[in-house]
Parts: C-alpha cells; sequence; structure tokens
C-alpha cells in the first residue's frame, strides 16, 4: 500500500521558498544550493585556518628550543609557558612502552617528562 504524498509544504534552506520537484530536494534551485555549500566551505576554512596557525606556532616555538642541531632535550615547563606554547594543540599522539603519552606536532613530539619539565624530540632525525 503506497503512502498518500505529504501535504506538508516544503521551504528552501537558504531563501524560504517553496520546493517543486523531488521529494529529497532541499533548495529551491541550484543558486541556492552554490549558496549553502560556498558557506559551509568558508566556515571549514576560517577554522582550518585558526587551528593550522596555532600548530605552526607551536612547531617554530619547538624549533627554536630544539636549537636545529639535537634530536631531544629536557627544557623546564616554564621556558614553554613563557613563549605562549598552547599545549591543547596537537597533531597526534601515541602511549609508549611505559605508559607515558607522547603528543605529536608535525615532526616533533614533546612528553611531560616530570612536573616542571617537557621532553621535546625531533622525530624522523
Amino acid at each position: 500500500m503506497k503512502t498518500p504524498p505529504s501535504t506538508e509544504k516544503r521551504t528552501c534552506k537558504i531563501c524560504g521558498l517553496p520546493i517543486k520537484g523531488r521529494a529529497d530536494k532541499v533548495f529551491c534551485s541550484s543558486t541556492c544550493k552554490n549558496a549553502y555549500h560556498v558557506g559551509l566551505r568558508k566556515a571549514t576554512s576560517e577554522a582550518v585556518q585558526q587551528t593550522d596557525k596555532i600548530l605552526h606556532r607551536n612547531r617554530s616555538i619547538l624549533i627554536e628550543i630544539m636549537d636545529g642541531n639535537t634530536t631531544q632535550r629536557k627544557v623546564n615547563r616554564s621556558e614553554l609557558d613563557k613563549k605562549k606554547f598552547n599545549y591543547k594543540y596537537i597533531t597526534g599522539y601515541s602511549i609508549n612502552s611505559r605508559g607515558k603519552t607522547y603528543h605529536h606536532v608535525y615532526d616533533f613530539s614533546w612528553m611531560e617528562f616530570s612536573n616542571q619539565e617537557i621532553l621535546i624530540v625531533k622525530r624522523g632525525a
């Protein structure tokens, strides 16, 4: 048995005009559809740019602290704090065999070694 067509009026997500055509249609025209998706891409792009800026800044701080020559170094947490290192932004993490968590920022990793010390490691070196 077929269900009767819905008598509910469908309206466009963008402009509010009535939608004609297929039952699963969401926009009244390709112009409204494009406007919707352009808006989504713009919002996503802005969020990604802001996050990427923080990640690049964190990486620059780690490069500066590492002095370019060493592959690992222990530093006092206050040194990172002074440079406004943002501990919340990482590109990944891993847990070693001792249960310690390495936080990755691109090709660098850092781990809380003790309450006041951070171990920084240049990966792939």
